[in-house]
């Protein structure tokens, strides 16, 4: 099976599983969803886990997996059985405390790599899970079904459009992103069109997807699409840049077509906070 029927198979069943769940399993406030999101996030902590360790910046597997929980743990605490917002805070405060304390009575030979074993793990507290847990927060809006689902809708029109655009109109704007050297002008423009499209489609055929409106629809949910779209597409290439600056290709090999986890969530981890803050500034 070659790489692009790959892609497809998993773009057009990912995507609607991940709507499916939000739709029709909105138990104890969408905690299947998200316990999706903590899976997702834990996978793909443990793969930068492996980008860090290319670039000599060492924590052990599981240590990384805990930390790498603890941003989507304590939100879906908070989202799905009615904890305290401050849960979160207290949490990654343990988090970094921990970082901090529990090497001082390292061996004096290890005490040398104090900075780089923090930096390594004060990295994986906060990427991709604290980014992800912003995805978790999407479900305390009112119709959190529609809203992520239109997420998605947005991450995947974006993906979709940018692969495409990039692959008819970008033989001659390649090379633009050094990160990413194959991502073109072209592809980046494709994407933020149809992310802007989807932002409008949903003002005009979902119009309840926006709520109670403190500006116009079709421009909000416009600029919702578009820089929601943007930030997808500079989440792909930040992650590209680690990649990189690491001599990995994928992130790992668990997607068919995609790579690893943190290929697949790149985008949509970036976009999760962009999404939420415009979508309650706009519709909240």
């Amino acid at each position: 099976m070659n790489v692009i029927l790959k892609r497809f198979l998993t773009f057009f069943i990912g995507v609607p599983l991940l709507i499916a769940s939000a739709l029709f399993l909105p138990q104890k406030n969408h905690l299947f969803f998200n316990g999706v999101v903590i899976f997702f996030s834990v996978i793909g902590t443990i793969e930068f886990q492996e980008i860090l360790s290319r670039k000599g910046l060492l924590i052990p597997r599981v240590e990384a997996a805990v930390l790498g929980a603890i941003g989507p743990v304590s939100m879906t605490a908070v989202s799905s059985f009615g904890m305290d917002m401050g849960l979160v805070f207290v949490f990654l405060t343990l988090g970094a405390a921990w970082l901090l304390i529990s090497r001082i009575f390292s061996p004096a030979d290890k005490i040398q790599d104090y900075t780089f074993r923090a930096a390594a793990g004060f990295s994986v507290l906060l990427y991709p899970g604290f980014f992800m847990a912003w995805i978790n927060r999407l479900t305390l809006f009112p119709r959190p079904d529609i809203i992520i689902s239109l997420y998605f809708l947005i991450v995947a029109a974006n993906d979709a459009a940018a692969w495409a655009s990039g692959l008819l109109f970008g033989k001659n704007n390649k090379g633009i992103f050094p990160a990413s050297p194959n991502k073109s002008v072209a592809g980046f423009i494709g994407g933020s069109v149809a992310a802007t499209l989807v932002g409008l489609g949903a003002a005009i055929f979902v119009p309840q997807v926006y709520g109670s409106l403190r500006f116009p629809s079709l421009p909000a949910g416009a600029i919702l699409g578009f820089f929601s779209g943007a930030a997808a597409s500079l989440g792909d290439l930040a992650e590209s840049a680690l990649k990189r600056s690491a001599g990995m290709k994928d992130s790992g090999t668990l997607i068919p077509g995609r790579g690893g986890v943190l290929d697949c969530v790149d985008s949509m981890s970036m976009m999760a906070p962009v999404y939420y803050m415009l979508y309650y500034f706009f519709f909240g």
